[in-house]
């Protein structure tokens, strides 16, 4: 049996996580987003079953959320690791002007409160193997309207 797969998408509102999780992750990832069940009461809950269901299903998934900090991934992963699935970060460094930027040409309920936005910054810190990640990532836009994945990263210094 193949050793499931759950990516963490990590990264400011308007970092280009959706567009990477389309491009490279769709084909062979579930999409999970508490962004699904705007009005859902206990979306993290609803999330995790959701990751938990895929898991068993035999499915890998990819989490497509801000996740800032460990009191968000940490759920994600403890819920991975109990089905036995490998948790990949895929860090999205901040550009604050340039999501912001991003966010602003965005139309309806997916433009983000320029608040929201700001306060996000405050709370994102980079994933690290340390808080049980088994791989880190560095996503980065290529310059040709793509992504370049700098694989295995993990730098334990700049918490940005």
């Amino acid at each position: 049996m193949t050793e499931r797969e759950v990516a963490v998408l990590v990264g400011l509102q308007a970092s280009g996580k959706s567009t990477f999780y389309h491009r490279r992750l769709s084909a062979t990832h579930v999409h999970v987003s508490k962004d699904h069940w705007p009005n859902a009461r206990h979306r993290q809950r609803r999330q995790l079953r959701v990751i938990a269901e895929s898991l068993e299903a035999g499915r890998d998934v990819a989490v497509d959320n801000t996740n800032p900090s460990p009191e968000e991934w940490s759920p994600l992963i403890v819920t991975a690791k109990e089905h036995g699935a490998r948790v990949v970060a895929y860090w999205f460094p901040p550009d604050l002007s340039a999501s912001l930027e991003r966010n602003a040409v965005r139309l309806g309920r997916v433009r983000v409160p320029e608040v929201g936005l700001r306060a996000t910054f405050t709370r994102l810190r980079r994933p690290r193997l340390s808080d049980g990640f088994d791989a880190v990532h560095t996503v980065t836009f290529d310059g040709r309207g793509g992504f370049a994945v700098r694989a295995g990263t993990d730098p334990q210094s700049s918490p940005r």
